[in-house]
């Protein structure tokens, strides 16, 4: 992926879809949502005040058309349905005790395994690796999760657990629980527009890398 250091359009910026389901963790979904949304490819705080030099137009979704109910008893309403959402470019599929019921749900998965093969780039954080194995996304590749479910994501065949990266990008890139979807983040901003552009998002939202 290749983005221009001029002002951007909506049609030109990569879409970001980041899937919601009832009891998703909120900082898995929360954290990528504020890196990408806030990353901006001219610094500044003034530059944040606009979408202008936005590389990323980042959306949420869910299977049906009401509001999801994350871990904690937050209600988000997701901007799209599986049926309405727009083309994702990149796609981000977060964590918590709501993927168990996931696992053998045929139209979640249907969506997650055609959404991958058109997108550019696959990403989970904590325990959504788990419906990437789930809808075969990760055979063949290392991959990562939340340390409480290293051994769930160990039952995949042809899966190999890396249990020492917070981050681990094998083609699909996964990331560890809750907060490591932030560094996963980051390291996507750094991947497609580069260490700068990275490195400034991070000191606009006081985060250490």
């Amino acid at each position: 992926m290749t983005l221009y250091s001029a002002e951007t359009s909506v049609a030109s910026k990569i879409a970001v879809g980041i899937l919601l389901f009832d009891e998703v963790e909120v900082l898995d979904f929360a954290g990528p949502y504020e890196v990408f949304s806030r990353t901006r490819l001219k610094p500044g705080v003034a530059s944040r005040r606009s979408d202008d030099t936005a590389p990323f137009h980042v959306f949420t979704l869910a299977q049906q058309e009401r509001p999801v109910r994350a871990i904690g008893g937050l209600q988000v309403t997701p901007d799209f349905t599986f049926a309405s959402a727009p083309s994702i470019n990149l796609i981000v599929i977060p964590g918590g005790f709501g993927t168990r019921a996931l696992l053998e749900d045929g139209p979640v998965l249907s969506w997650v395994r055609q959404t991958a093969a058109h997108a550019k780039l696959t990403t989970s954080v904590c325990t959504g690796a788990l419906l990437l194995a789930a809808a075969g996304l990760l055979e063949g590749r290392r991959a990562t999760t939340h340390w409480g479910a290293y051994d769930l994501l160990a039952r995949f065949p042809n899966v190999t657990v890396d249990r020492d990266r917070r981050v681990v990008d094998d083609g699909v890139i996964t990331s560890g629980g809750v907060s490591a979807g932030i560094d996963m983040a980051f390291q996507v901003v750094e991947k497609i527009c580069g260490k700068d552009v990275a490195n400034e998002t991070a000191h606009y939202i006081e985060y250490r890398r």
